[in-house]
Formats: structure tokens, C-alpha cells, sequence
């Protein structure tokens, strides 16, 4: 089983590193300090939403209302803004966590379809978050701290000793560590959290139990809808944590932003090998996927920026679906291949 895990997310990692090499053999400043350092920072509300609907899909779930519910998320947290970085942060929390366990509870006790009541859920938290805003951007505020989270980075907060021009070697590696971008830290904190979860936990091992069969986990006396619940709860969580980066990135609370969002954790989770159907999948992989898609964003951008090749955001969509058919049918190669080896 180890060595199926292995296959399915080499296929991502492989494409990974062969699209980073191309973009930087292509394109002058692919790998500039500002370009890694602006796909960490954009990317990290994808990966915090990837992974939860990495924990759902395991389970055999999916979660459609993720992109309604960070929209929500970060209405929230633009309107209570002005009070602070703490207030901002739990109230967009606060609205996924709810959305969550709103989720989780028409899922796993009244026995709903996920693909329906998240659907619902969607929907209804796409109107509240336009209610809310009135159908326009909610302003967050400068005048408080609540920035930082998503345009902000650790070095804001160093000693002179690292950020001067004569910090010295241990002052530069410091400072390369830490400058990276403060939503970058909060995804990958979320990552190494999740991975310790699914692999060293018994609640990991309940996600993938219930995946390769509900109906048998529970005559195993597994706490099936509780786990079911859990997992919906997390993703609501985690969407709400990417609404809250979302405010604080780009300086407002975007109720329409978040279209489009649950379909890219789909395909992150895809990429990385996890089963659609449920019962397998890896934290890590999915990271993978993620970095994938978003790297695979940015070389369309520079395409178009050289001005050889101008490409349409319709033809980038269409070039990112052909891609992402050829890395699942590699995975789907690799993960056969390791299975009958």
C-alpha cells in the first residue's frame, strides 16, 4: 500500500518539476524571488481549501459550497476588520466553521446526498455573502494589523541584526526563511497538521476506513458519522481560513470570488491521486497538485506576456483541462502499474 501511495502522487511531482524547469528555461524572472514568493502567496487560499476537500473526498464526500463559503468568509472579515486582526481572522472562521458544521450535520444525521446539500449550502452561502456586501466589495481596513495576514510577511517583525544590509550570513538565511509570505507559513503549517492527522491519528485512519466502505465501517464499530461530520467541519474551517487570506490579499471581501474555487480543490485533489470514490489519498500529493495548477497558471500568464502567443482566459482553460486529463490519465497508468506490481 505504501508503494501505491508513492505512485500516485509521482506523476504530479513529476509534472511539477518538468513545467517549473520549462518555465524557467523559457521565461527571464520566472524563478525571481517575487514571482515563487507571488504563486506561495496566491496559491496558499487553494491549498488551505485543497485540503480539505482532500479529507472529504477520502471519506467518498465532496464539497461543492468551499469557493461560496471563503466569498462568505471574507465579507465577514472585511466588515469586522476595522476592530483588528482578531476579530477579522475569527469572524471569517467563525462563517465557515458554520457552514461546516452545517454541512456536516444534513450529511452525516439526516442522511443527505453530499453532492445535494452541499450544493445547497453553496448556494445559500453565495446569497448571504451578496446580501451582506450589498453586491459590491466590502473595503477591509488598513488601520489595523488585520493586513498582515495576507499581505505580510515574517521579516516585518525581525531585528535589525537580519533585515540589515550587514545581517551576515546566518542574518541572509534567516531572512530567506522567514520572508516568505505569512498565508505561505499558515498553508503549509495547515499541511504538516493534516498529514500528521491522516497518517498518525486514529480519526486518519477512520477517514480512509469510511472511504473503502461506510457501511462496513460501521459494522466494524467505527465512528462513522462522526468522522463524516468531522471532515465537513474541517473543510468548512479551512475554506473560512482561505476567505480570511482572500480580505486580507487583496484588501476587501469579495462575495463573487470564490466562483470556480471548489471545482480547482477538485482538480487539485484529483492530480494528486486521491480517489474520487474514496478510501486513498495523501496530504502531501495534493500540495503537489495545488503548486501544480498554480505554476501551470503562471507559465499561461507569462506566455501571454511575452506577446508571442496571445492567449485567451477561454484558451487558457481549455489548455489547463488538457493538461490536467494528461496528468490523471498518468496517474491512473502509475497507480495500476504499482498495484498489480
Amino acid at each position: 500500500m505504501p508503494r501505491l501511495h508513492a505512485s500516485a502522487g509521482f506523476g504530479a511531482l513529476l509534472a511539477l518539476v518538468l513545467i517549473i524547469a520549462f518555465g524557467a528555461w523559457r521565461y527571464d524572472g520566472f524563478i525571481s524571488e517575487y514571482n515563487v514568493l507571488t504563486v506561495l502567496r496566491y496559491n496558499s487560499m487553494f491549498a488551505l481549501v485543497g485540503l480539505g476537500m482532500c479529507f472529504v473526498i477520502m471519506t467518498g464526500g465532496i464539497d461543492l459550497s468551499v469557493g461560496s463559503v471563503a466569498a462568505l468568509s471574507s465579507v465577514v472579515s472585511a466588515y469586522l476588520s476595522p476592530y483588528g486582526l482578531l476579530p477579522g481572522l475569527l469572524g471569517g472562521l467563525a462563517a465557515g466553521l458554520a457552514a461546516g458544521i452545517i454541512n456536516g450535520f444534513i450529511i452525516s444525521k439526516m442522511k443527505i446526498l453530499p453532492f445535494i446539500a452541499t450544493l445547497a449550502t453553496m448556494l445559500a452561502a453565495s446569497g448571504v455573502a451578496l446580501l451582506l456586501s450589498n453586491q459590491q466589495s466590502v473595503p477591509a481596513s488598513y488601520d489595523t494589523n488585520f493586513m498582515a495576514l495576507g499581505q505580510g510577511d515574517f521579516l516585518a517583525y525581525a531585528p535589525e541584526w537580519v533585515t540589515g544590509d550587514d545581517a551576515g550570513l546566518l542574518g541572509g538565511l534567516i531572512r530567506i526563511f522567514f520572508g516568505f509570505p505569512i498565508p505561505a507559513w499558515i498553508a503549509l503549517f495547515a499541511y504538516l497538521l493534516g498529514s500528521l492527522i491522516l497518517n498518525r491519528t486514529p480519526f486518519g485512519r477512520h477517514v480512509l476506513a469510511v472511504g473503502g466502505g461506510e457501511e462496513a465501517s460501521r459494522l466494524m464499530g467505527l465512528p462513522t458519522d462522526r468522522t463524516i461530520f468531522l471532515v465537513y467541519v474541517l473543510s468548512g474551517f479551512l475554506a473560512g481560513m482561505a476567505g480570511v487570506i482572500l480580505a486580507a490579499q487583496f484588501g476587501a471581501g469579495q462575495p463573487i470570488e470564490g466562483v470556480g474555487w471548489e471545482l480547482f480543490a477538485i482538480a487539485s485533489v484529483v492530480v494528486g491521486g486521491t480517489l474520487l470514490t474514496g478510501g486513498k489519498g495523501s496530504v502531501g500529493a495534493t500540495l503537489v497538485g495545488t503548486l501544480l495548477l498554480g505554476i501551470l497558471f503562471t507559465v499561461l500568464n507569462f506566455e501571454n506576456g511575452m506577446g508571442w502567443i496571445s492567449l485567451s482566459a477561454y484558451w487558457q482553460s481549455v489548455l489547463r483541462g488538457a493538461f490536467l486529463l494528461v496528468v490523471v490519465i498518468l496517474q491512473s497508468r502509475l497507480t495500476r502499474s504499482a498495484a498489480t506490481a
